[in-house]
């Protein structure tokens, strides 16, 4: 359910588990560098790198970092000091907010992840082109983007279901958005098997992901996650996705819409073809891992783009069902609310008062 998981969110971050050391921002606060790769994983019993466990990220969206990095930094990877300072102020009030018996009971809280992370530091998750930002759309998908239908446009009316993307009505979030931080259910877990690799999110479904294999579904065979395929690079999984659903929110025909790529305000950004993902997971110690994605669409994107994220381990981390809007009512409370407003405004036009509904 979508309340109990906001509710739940928090109280996941203080039970994290987090290593003893602090990060720190380089010194040119414009570089950012390669993942390291000198850990050496535990294994499974059949020999592969061993990636299995909890992996939450509510904290990338406590910490309000986004995905794109606003347009007053430039190509300013990292906070300055001060700005840190400032993020870790607001964390600090936010886990003093907790009771004691949750403060006090050795568990840590999201100042702590965002001393012990990376992307504690930084100012956005996408971290390639340099400025931290999706490059520009292409005039095409503009276009498509520019009439796209979902509750996530502002001032759009909504009278029926094609008036809604397919995240409104709790189809998916797509891909890759699912693999970003949403507002709530932000569970991850890694499952592992001989030649497979399961990427669990709390949130509408799970990948399986085959390794070692060739070959992606035919081409008129799509997903809305996409066909992936796995292989390890040294201890590193690095995982290829093609076939995702193309399309964009604009037709009326929603069994042709298509997810929109990322999660965000610009949640109608339609989907090519040929739109492809390569995703790095590399472990850095026993309970934290680099995930590294660039996306890549030539019919949407002038050029491809990389996002980064921590992923942290947290094994008492609970998933919770995820039932979206129960009985399909939020779709049918979004027309009627649509409707009812502009009723009002209709009647404010004309100086008719109309009573709330």
């Amino acid at each position: 359910m979508k309340r109990i998981g906001m509710v739940w969110a928090p109280l996941a971050l203080l039970a994290q588990p987090y290593p003893a050391v602090a990060q720190e921002a380089p010194e040119d606060l414009a570089s950012v560098s390669p993942v390291r790769t000198d850990y050496v994983p535990a294994k499974t019993e059949w020999g592969d790198p061993d990636l299995r466990g909890t992996w939450p990220i509510e904290h990338v969206n406590e910490a309000r970092i986004p995905i794109e990095r606003e347009e007053e930094f430039g190509t300013r990877a990292w906070l300055t000091p001060e700005e840190y300072a400032e993020r870790l102020k607001k964390a600090q009030d936010s886990d003093g907010g907790f009771s004691a018996d949750l403060r006090n009971n050795g568990t840590s809280g999201l100042a702590d992840w965002i001393e012990r992370t990376e992307i504690g530091h930084r100012n956005s998750m996408i971290i390639d082109p340099p400025d931290g930002r999706r490059p520009a759309l292409l005039p095409d998908a503009r276009t498509r983007h520019e009439s796209g239908r979902a509750s996530w446009v502002e001032g759009q009316p909504i009278d029926w279901v094609t008036d809604l993307d397919i995240w409104d009505r709790c189809v998916s979030p797509g891909f890759p958005a699912a693999m970003f931080s949403f507002p709530y259910e932000n569970g991850i877990r890694v499952f592992q098997s001989p030649g497979y690799v399961v990427i669990d999110r709390a949130m509408l479904g799970a990948r399986i992901i085959p390794l070692g294999k060739e070959g992606h579904w035919p081409a008129a065979v799509r997903g809305w996650m996409g066909s992936s395929l796995g292989h390890w690079e040294g201890n590193t999984l690095v995982v290829e996705t093609t076939n995702i659903v193309p399309g964009d929110s604009a037709t009326y025909d929603v069994a042709k819409r298509a997810a929109s790529p990322t999660y965000d305000v610009d949640q109608a950004i339609p989907v090519g073809p040929d739109a492809k993902a390569v995703e790095r997971l590399t472990m850095l110690d026993p309970d934290r891992l680099i995930y590294e994605i660039t996306y890549s669409d030539p019919d949407v994107f002038s050029a491809p783009w990389t996002a980064r994220l921590d992923w942290v381990r947290d094994e008492n981390y609970q998933f919770f069902e995820f039932a979206c809007h129960e009985g399909n009512s939020q779709v049918r409370h979004m027309i009627n609310s649509s409707r009812a407003q502009r009723k009002l405004d209709a009647a404010a036009a004309t100086g008719v008062e109309q009573a709330t509904p």
